[in-house]
């Protein structure tokens, strides 16, 4: 096969890695890709949300499967074009993957099909005046979504009744997050454990992958910004077998069949965000693609072609009852540049990748935002690295070992990263 992969971060690194092991796997395209991923195959300088673009190089190379990795390809109907235009795509339709694009959308779907998440109510421009009587009788603190996509920074989290109508009301006027925000869902704020699980569906079928848990502040012990990830670790000692039974049972399960009944079948990755609470797990939200950093973490430890896998999901048939996993766990630590998740310089040369050896330290680098200039790999944005790291058993403190050894090797001007990745689980 020949697979073109369309993204440029760490996930679309860790994707095109797991491709080469693939004996069926014949070539990899990666668009618009970025320095580690050129290394795998070849980058073809189209933006991945050129969709016309993307299926001229598709019919031109001959591509036997696509996999789109951002949500944004995926809202605009990529999946839509390829498949009407007779090309083979791996991801949810436009239609389904409203589970990502419209928090009301699935929280709506989520009460219909009985579907364990926080309670909410839904606002829309115009209605501030009940808004105003829904937060006054609330108990705080309460969380605010908006219901688009606002590139991780919608979701705001009141600790009091001024706090909680300041932000609506911005975000209903279009003023905090544009169009993305003028519907908007309020939530119960829920207390517990944060954790991913994915499964991947051919709309009918699924197969899990290890559970994860990523780390999203900025600081250590989860303190300051929200950032797209900091790190993550897989498989998490906080999903035990017994819940993620529960989960497969009374979440996945559910909405594949729910999304089926509503005549909006669900083929792709589905990227599970949980809380587990004292009641059990609760859904936060829905993705509709590959978590990063996620999914440097839990790519890793599939013992299966994953161009088979995602062949036979793209074409509505999933062989497998279970994904054979290795005994095996894994730590991502991502490095960032200074001033991340604000403004930060790009351009910065990285020294060190040459003196990790995968084969021997079980030690990989995943590119995220780097791109090659004058013969150097160097810095190109803000999540620039994720040095992933991998032991055998359960030994999770060995895989962060091997981590923050690897990450201690590796620099440039202004590399930032968190030194407690993982730790929660060793608690």
């Amino acid at each position: 096969m020949k697979i073109l992969v369309i993204g440029n971060g760490g996930r679309e690194h860790a994707i095109c890695w797991k491709l080469r092991h693939s004996k069926e796997v014949e070539h990899i395209y990666c668009a618009p890709g970025n320095a580690g991923t050129a290394a795998l195959g070849t980058n073809v300088s189209i933006k991945q949300g050129d969709i016309d673009g993307l299926l001229q190089f598709v019919r031109r190379e001959s591509i036997d499967l696509t996999i789109v990795g951002p949500e944004a390809p995926l809202a605009d109907g990529i999946v839509d074009t390829f498949t009407a235009a007779g090309h083979r795509i791996f991801g949810p339709t436009k239609a389904a993957a409203q589970l990502e694009t419209s928090k009301a959308f699935a929280k709506d779907f989520m009460k219909r099909h009985h579907i364990p998440t926080a309670a909410y109510e839904v606002f829309h421009a115009g209605e501030k005046g009940r808004l105003r009587r829904y937060l006054s009788a609330s108990s705080y603190p309460v969380v605010l979504k908006a219901d688009g996509l606002a590139a991780g920074k919608g979701v705001i989290i009141a600790q009091s009744f001024e706090e909680a109508m300041r932000n609506g009301e911005s975000m209903l006027e279009g003023s905090a997050f544009g169009d993305a925000g003028t519907t908007l869902v309020v939530e119960e704020f829920m207390e517990g454990v944060e954790a991913s699980v994915f499964a991947l569906t051919d709309s009918v079928r699924f197969v899990t992958l290890a559970p994860a848990q990523d780390h999203k502040r900025i600081l250590d012990n989860d303190l300051g910004k929200n950032t797209g990830g900091m790190g993550a670790f897989a498989p998490t000692p906080h999903v035990p077998t017994e819940v993620l039974a529960d989960v497969k049972i009374h979440i996945i399960k559910r909405v594949i069949d729910g999304m089926r009944a509503d005549g909006i079948p669900y083929a792709g990755v589905l990227f599970v965000g949980l809380m587990l609470t004292e009641d059990g797990p609760k859904v936060l939200e829905f993705n509709c693609r590959f978590g990063d950093p996620e999914t440097q973490v839990v790519l890793p430890l599939i013992d299966y072609d994953l161009g088979v896998l995602l062949r036979d999901i793209a074409d509505g048939k999933l062989q497998l009852n279970r994904l054979p996993l290795h005994d095996a766990n894994a730590v991502c630590v991502v490095m960032a540049s200074s001033g991340y998740p604000d403004a930060y310089d790009t351009g910065k040369a990285i020294a060190g990748l040459d003196a990790i050896n995968e084969e021997e330290e079980g030690v990989l680098v995943f590119h995220a935002g780097t791109r090659t200039e004058g013969g150097r790999v160097v810095t190109a944005g803000g999540r620039v690295l994720g040095v992933t790291a991998l032991a055998q058993g359960s030994d999770l403190a060995a895989s962060i070992r091997l981590a923050y050894s690897a990450v201690n090797r590796i620099r440039f001007d202004g590399a930032y990263y968190r030194t407690d990745i993982g730790k929660k689980a060793l608690q």
